[in-house]
């Protein structure tokens, strides 16, 4: 296989196993999980060609592709991987097999659902760290959130709904801001290919007022540290981890949380750096608090 089209076939086939879990009758149970299981390991085995793909110590983009997707507005079907997202990517291909197995027979109603969502939530956060074109990567932001939240609000506990849309509501929140800031950057280079934008920063080609790179800086971030989540941002998480299935609360606390903070890293410190750096010390602020609010809190609760 070409290895330009790794990326690409890496993002698609738990989408394919999705598809073919359709086609199974619903009440086969057995055969459902182990087909799952299966799509899920061949994913693990198949995502371990990045190591290689990215020797140590490299710099930029390692299997790359660029192909036009949409002519008007330009939009390119634009991935790459490199140290800081390849581990995340094996990280999430490893924690989903995990997660079926964690719910191999917890889930007993709607099975098929459940795990045609897990492999559709999987798509969605391998797209995420694999985009580069600023488009996609919100497309692919926004795949993940909905398998999620059926996730919660259909195999969670009693309180499933509330979490559910409340998940929901804090991450559309977010990425409505960080959209006006993708449509912005677009406007202003008449391009979303990150690695195009970054260039035309650092040739001087786009030259962004200290107030309005703080502004952008701040449409992204927010975006991104609703799904850390930062402090005081949070009171999404507690419910989504408490009513949450099993599977749920391992790629939610495993993968998903740190999408935010990837997102800070490959996009709001290469783009918006004299932001990035004036805002730093608010950010540590607000994260000590957060570090020190939430081990208080944990010293009352009486549920683990």
């Amino acid at each position: 296989m070409n290895s330009a089209y790794a990326l690409p076939m890496l993002t698609v086939f738990p989408a394919l196993g999705a598809l073919a879990l359709l086609i199974l009758r619903s009440d086969d149970h057995k055969f459902i999980r182990g087909m799952s299981l299966f799509v899920a390991m061949a994913e693990f085995l198949f995502s371990l060609v990045l190591i290689p793909g990215v020797p140590m110590g490299s710099s930029g983009y390692r299997l790359e592709l660029n192909v036009p997707w949409i002519s008007s507005p330009p939009i390119h079907f634009h991935m790459g991987v490199d140290g800081l997202s390849a581990f995340l990517v094996i990280l999430t291909t490893l924690l989903t097999p995990i997660s079926i197995l964690a719910s191999w027979n917890s889930i007993q109603h709607r099975v098929k659902e459940f795990f045609i969502m897990l492999l559709m939530l999987e798509v969605g956060v391998v797209g995420v760290f694999l985009s580069l074109d600023l488009f996609l990567f919100f497309l692919f932001w926004e795949v993940m959130l909905i398998p999620m939240a059926f996730l919660i609000g259909i195999w969670g506990h009693d309180r499933r709904i509330y979490a559910a849309v409340k998940f929901v509501l804090y991450t559309m929140a977010g990425s409505i801001l960080m959209l006006v800031g993708i449509l912005w950057l677009y406007n202003a280079t008449g391009s979303f290919d990150l690695v195009e934008i970054q260039r035309a920063l650092q040739t001087g080609t786009l030259v962004l007022p200290a107030q309005t790179e703080m502004i952008l800086f701040l449409a992204f971030f927010l975006a991104f540290a609703i799904k850390v989540p930062l402090f005081p941002l949070h009171t999404w998480l507690p419910d989504a981890h408490v009513e949450a299935p099993t599977a749920g609360s391992v790629i939610l606390a495993g993968v998903l949380l740190k999408m935010g903070t990837y997102g800070m890293m490959r996009f709001c410190l290469p783009l918006f750096p004299l932001a990035s750096r004036n805002a730093a010390p608010y950010v540590a602020a607000l994260a000590i608090i957060g570090i020190i609010y939430g081990a208080l809190v944990a010293m009352v609760h009486p549920n683990l």
